[in-house]
């Protein structure tokens, strides 16, 4: 069974910085790509971040040069760098991973971390 972890969230000022964890319970080998989504209150999941297994990393516009997405294979943790933050980057942020080849698609998710950035 798939197990991914988050930890790092937490409430930091405008401005400031976290480091979002995810770690996975198997090798992220396993999976095709990873990513970070978030829930803002009232709005849909949106994603923030994603890294395939082989290829560029891609952004939403809203967080391009501040937020960055990194792996550590050895570790099975997926990271998400978070700087200059802003009010409006607050939500529930949670870690994906996905299989996926032509028409199949299985997606894995993280129970969320909380991000609070108060203005």
């Amino acid at each position: 069974q798939v197990q991914l972890v988050e930890s790092g969230g937490g409430l930091v000022q405008a401005g400031g910085s976290l480091r979002l964890s995810c770690a996975a319970s198997i090798s992220i080998f396993t999976f095709s790509g990873m990513g970070w989504y978030r829930q803002a209150p009232g709005k849909q999941r949106e994603l923030v971040a994603a890294i395939p297994s082989g290829g560029s990393t891609n952004y939403a516009d809203s967080v391009k040069g501040r937020f960055t997405i990194s792996r550590d294979n050895a570790k099975n943790t997926v990271y998400l760098q978070m700087n200059s933050l802003k009010h409006e980057d607050t939500g529930v942020y949670y870690c994906n991973a996905a299989v996926y080849k032509r028409e199949y698609r299985r997606d894995y998710w993280g129970q969320g971390t909380q991000v609070t950035v108060s203005s």
